[in-house]
């Protein structure tokens, strides 16, 4: 594994851990300038196409969920390893499905579901792009719902 740093070929696995049943994290170290990495490697699986609402296929990017839970995530107390642990059971929950299309729809249904059980506010963010809120009293109602279907141990 080529350092990212200095670029020497040579590093050391200092640490691996199993993120779920799609990734193994490894924390490496360069043997030159010693500074230290983390990588994760991922089963290659049978492609999965998303239908978008124009019905255009594209091939299934896990990057696509984990930016939009990043940027809804946001300045919030949520650490990188949590966001790879929701990213990699949504893409679980997807392969599971057995399907090989699947709609964007559905994936966004599932990215809300993930982030209403993690963080209220990064659900609020994440559901008013995704459910266009056109004006202040949808965003209201989102939010009335969400007080009143709230369950302990979230961050609100």
């Amino acid at each position: 594994m080529e350092c990212p740093y200095c670029h020497y070929i040579e590093t050391k696995v200092t640490d691996s851990r199993d993120t779920g049943t799609l990734s193994i994290r490894r924390r490496r170290e360069c043997l030159k300038c010693n500074k230290r990495f983390t990588t994760y490697e991922y089963i290659e699986l049978t492609p999965i196409y998303v239908k978008k609402k124009d019905s255009r296929l594209e091939k299934f990017d896990r990057n696509k969920i984990k930016n939009g839970i990043m940027k809804a995530l946001e300045k919030r107390p949520i650490d990188h390893d949590k966001i790879e642990e929701i990213v990699n059971s949504i893409e679980e929950k997807i392969r599971r499905s057995g399907k090989e299309e699947i709609e964007s729809k559905l994936i966004g249904e599932f990215v809300m579901e993930k982030l209403k059980e993690t963080d209220h506010v990064a659900y609020i963010r994440f559901a008013s792009v995704y459910r266009s809120f056109t004006d202040i009293s949808s965003f209201q109602e989102e939010v009335k719902n969400l007080i009143e279907h709230s369950t302990g141990g979230v961050k609100k």
